[in-house]
């Protein structure tokens, strides 16, 4: 007896040839891509209909598809592991023509850089800064929310844990010497921005992206620095471009700017401010009411040496945000998301109390998010107390 195989010529004809498609589609892309400005998400405009159908060629797709439509909390440092897929995903396309004419105004001077910001102390009027409640009644107001988990909680503090590490109230026996007055702020993507509203109306140079850090995420940290040092607390805030002209590598011109600061200017605590990245919800806005203010909420994110990369603060860096998020769950309650815990590093080897500080998201206005740092600010002043 013999066994045969019948062979449907046709189908399989139609498979390979399927196939053979999204392996031209991958060139294609590849060669692209360097024409463009990089930025979190390249949004494919694909049809369900045809993603199902790769998904059947070729399984991956369907995971990664669905990864790039939910929340993507914060992008890591390069992974030379990454496949070509991710690669793709991950990047956005931004206004190419829109890029000479911002180097150019960078250039003539129009555009505020680095070397023309003022990376000073910032002096704040004493009586706006005694405005700031230690406490307040709080409620949850997200117009249009994303489920959040966790699934470590220390002592109120909400924690979402996605790395192998056995993360437990354990933390908190880590000692932590620190110098509770002195600040570094900076940011690795520079140019996030928020949703344009009435007060603030920018012309995005990108996706929630603007080159203008009158509008950017640096705005947001040039209010925490305000109102920090309004309360007696010392500040270095960095507005260098990080993301641009290029996105790709930010975390490695992030890190050599920190490490170029703290040789002049010590801190233990270094704040990397960004704004919430998210893959498909433009309109995602967390927001919280504290008194009759509508604050963005926060969210720490804490690196690890999950990745591989040396890292020998991450324990320390995460006792740091717990005692934050804690102190801020007594004065604000839901001023902060649950917190969440990675692989990747994010330079926070940098320093013994380092962490990412994502304001709100891409749905929340300008306005909310400086709202958020006046509170920010007040629980940093009680901590140092």
């Amino acid at each position: 007896m013999f066994n045969v195989t019948v062979i449907n010529i046709k189908k399989s004809a139609k498979h390979i040839a399927i196939l053979l498609f999204v392996l031209i589609f991958i060139f294609i892309m590849t060669k692209m891509i360097p024409k463009f400005q990089s930025n979190e998400i390249f949004k494919v405009n694909l049809s369900e209909k045809l993603i199902g159908c790769l998904s059947i060629e070729i399984p991956a797709i369907s995971g990664t598809y669905y990864k790039a439509n939910t929340t993507i909390k914060e992008d890591g440092e390069e992974e030379p592991k990454a496949n070509m897929i991710d690669k793709l995903l991950g990047i956005e396309l931004a206004q190419v023509e829109e890029k000479n004419e911002i180097v150019d105004e960078i250039n003539d001077g129009t555009i505020e850089t680095a070397e023309n910001n003022e990376n000073a102390k910032n002096v704040e009027d004493p009586a706006q800064n005694a405005d700031v409640p230690v406490s307040s009644q709080t409620e949850i107001v997200t117009q249009n929310p994303i489920s959040e988990s966790f699934n470590v909680e220390i002592e109120g503090v909400k924690i979402k844990n996605e790395t192998s590490f056995a993360i437990d109230s354990t933390i908190l026996a880590q000692e932590l010497d620190i110098n509770k007055s002195n600040f570094l702020i900076f940011h690795t993507h520079t140019c996030e921005s928020y949703t344009p509203s009435e007060l603030y109306p920018y012309q995005q140079t990108g996706n929630f992206r603007t080159t203008d850090l009158n509008y950017s995420v640096s705005r947001v940290g040039d209010e925490l620095s305000t109102y920090l040092t309004g309360f007696g607390l010392n500040v270095y805030h960095d507005k260098t471009y990080h993301d641009y002209p290029a996105y790709s590598g930010s975390y490695d011109r992030s890190n050599d700017t920190v490490e170029s600061i703290l040789q002049t200017n010590s801190s233990d605590i270094i704040i990397d401010l960004h704004r919430d990245a998210i893959g498909s919800k433009s309109n995602y806005d967390p927001s919280v009411k504290i008194g009759e203010d509508v604050a963005a909420q926060l969210m720490f994110v804490i690196g690890t040496n999950g990745g591989g990369l040396y890292h020998p603060n991450w324990k320390t860096n995460l006792k740091f945000a717990i005692e934050i998020q804690k102190k801020a769950n007594e004065m604000y309650p839901g001023l902060f998301k649950p917190m969440i815990v990675r692989n990747s590093r994010y330079n926070q080897h940098l320093g013994k109390a380092a962490c990412i500080i994502e304001v709100g998201a891409t749905g929340n206005t300008l306005e909310q998010c400086l709202t958020s740092m006046k509170y920010l600010a007040k629980v940093f002043e009680e901590y140092a107390k």
